[in-house]
């Protein structure tokens, strides 16, 4: 379970992200949904670690996210793959960071080569990989660890039909298997697919976070996009928090 509490970050004068609270649970795919400039990128990057937040806190599991980075994965974009190195010693690598046993990281990376049908490309030098590619290894490095909780900032970005296919049917099997799951995004149909919680984010402040479904009810609509609209726009946008 991943708990945020009122979280600000500012880059200069700048109000980047502005009091965002909200929780993600176990079991569940909570997507950040936002336009560009709308803060989600920040807000992962700051429960990750990666930045420093101005104000607020973030709980991994009921305790400070910096004493439990051990259950918390990311998967920021395409990069950051070591390319001289294969796929497989890429995802044993990462793993073997995090302090995992040599035997549970390479069972874990054969249940990972099945899952993402990366027999063609595990044994391949990351280097020229399409972003498809790259990011079944991205994803092989988190199952090769098995974090309690992912995090994903826009992760079918730059891949095709089959790819995003491909990495839905992994979030829903993470998901089935108890993960706590949060992505951010501006593709409509990625929430509508996959959230069982949405957090709707504009202009650094999260207006609202409640099911499809009931994000539906509320505003009146029936398609996701026509919601986000509604509800950035609508009564100054802040009617339905």
């Amino acid at each position: 379970m991943i708990e945020v509490e009122s979280l600000s970050k500012n880059f200069g004068k700048v109000e980047a992200v502005k009091n965002v609270s909200f929780h993600a649970r176990d079991g569940e795919i909570t997507a950040l949904l936002g336009d560009n400039g709308a803060g989600k990128t920040t807000t992962i990057r700051m429960i990750a670690g990666i930045i420093k937040p101005l104000n607020g806190r973030v709980q991994i599991d009921g305790h400070a996210a910096s004493e439990m980075r051990r259950n918390l994965g990311i998967l920021s974009d395409a990069k950051g793959l070591y390319e001289r190195l294969t796929s497989r010693e890429n995802m044993f690598y990462y793993a073997s960071l995090m302090g995992l046993p040599r035997a549970e990281i390479e069972a874990n990376i054969s249940k990972a080569i099945k899952i993402l049908e990366m027999e063609e490309i595990i044994d391949r030098r990351t280097k020229g990989f399409s972003t498809g590619q790259k990011m079944k290894v991205l994803l092989g490095r988190l199952l090769a660890f098995q974090p309690r909780n992912l995090l994903l900032d826009e992760p079918t970005a730059g891949l095709d039909v089959m790819a995003t296919r491909r990495l839905r049917s992994v979030l829903r099997n993470l998901r089935s298997e108890g993960h706590c799951i949060v992505f951010s995004t501006h593709v409509m149909q990625e929430v509508e697919q996959l959230a069982d919680s949405v957090i709707v984010m504009h202009a650094g402040i999260s207006l609202v976070q409640d099911s499809v479904p009931n994000l539906y009810a509320q505003t009146g609509q029936s398609t996701m996009e026509e919601t986000f609209v509604r509800l950035v726009d609508g009564d100054g946008g802040r009617l339905y928090v």
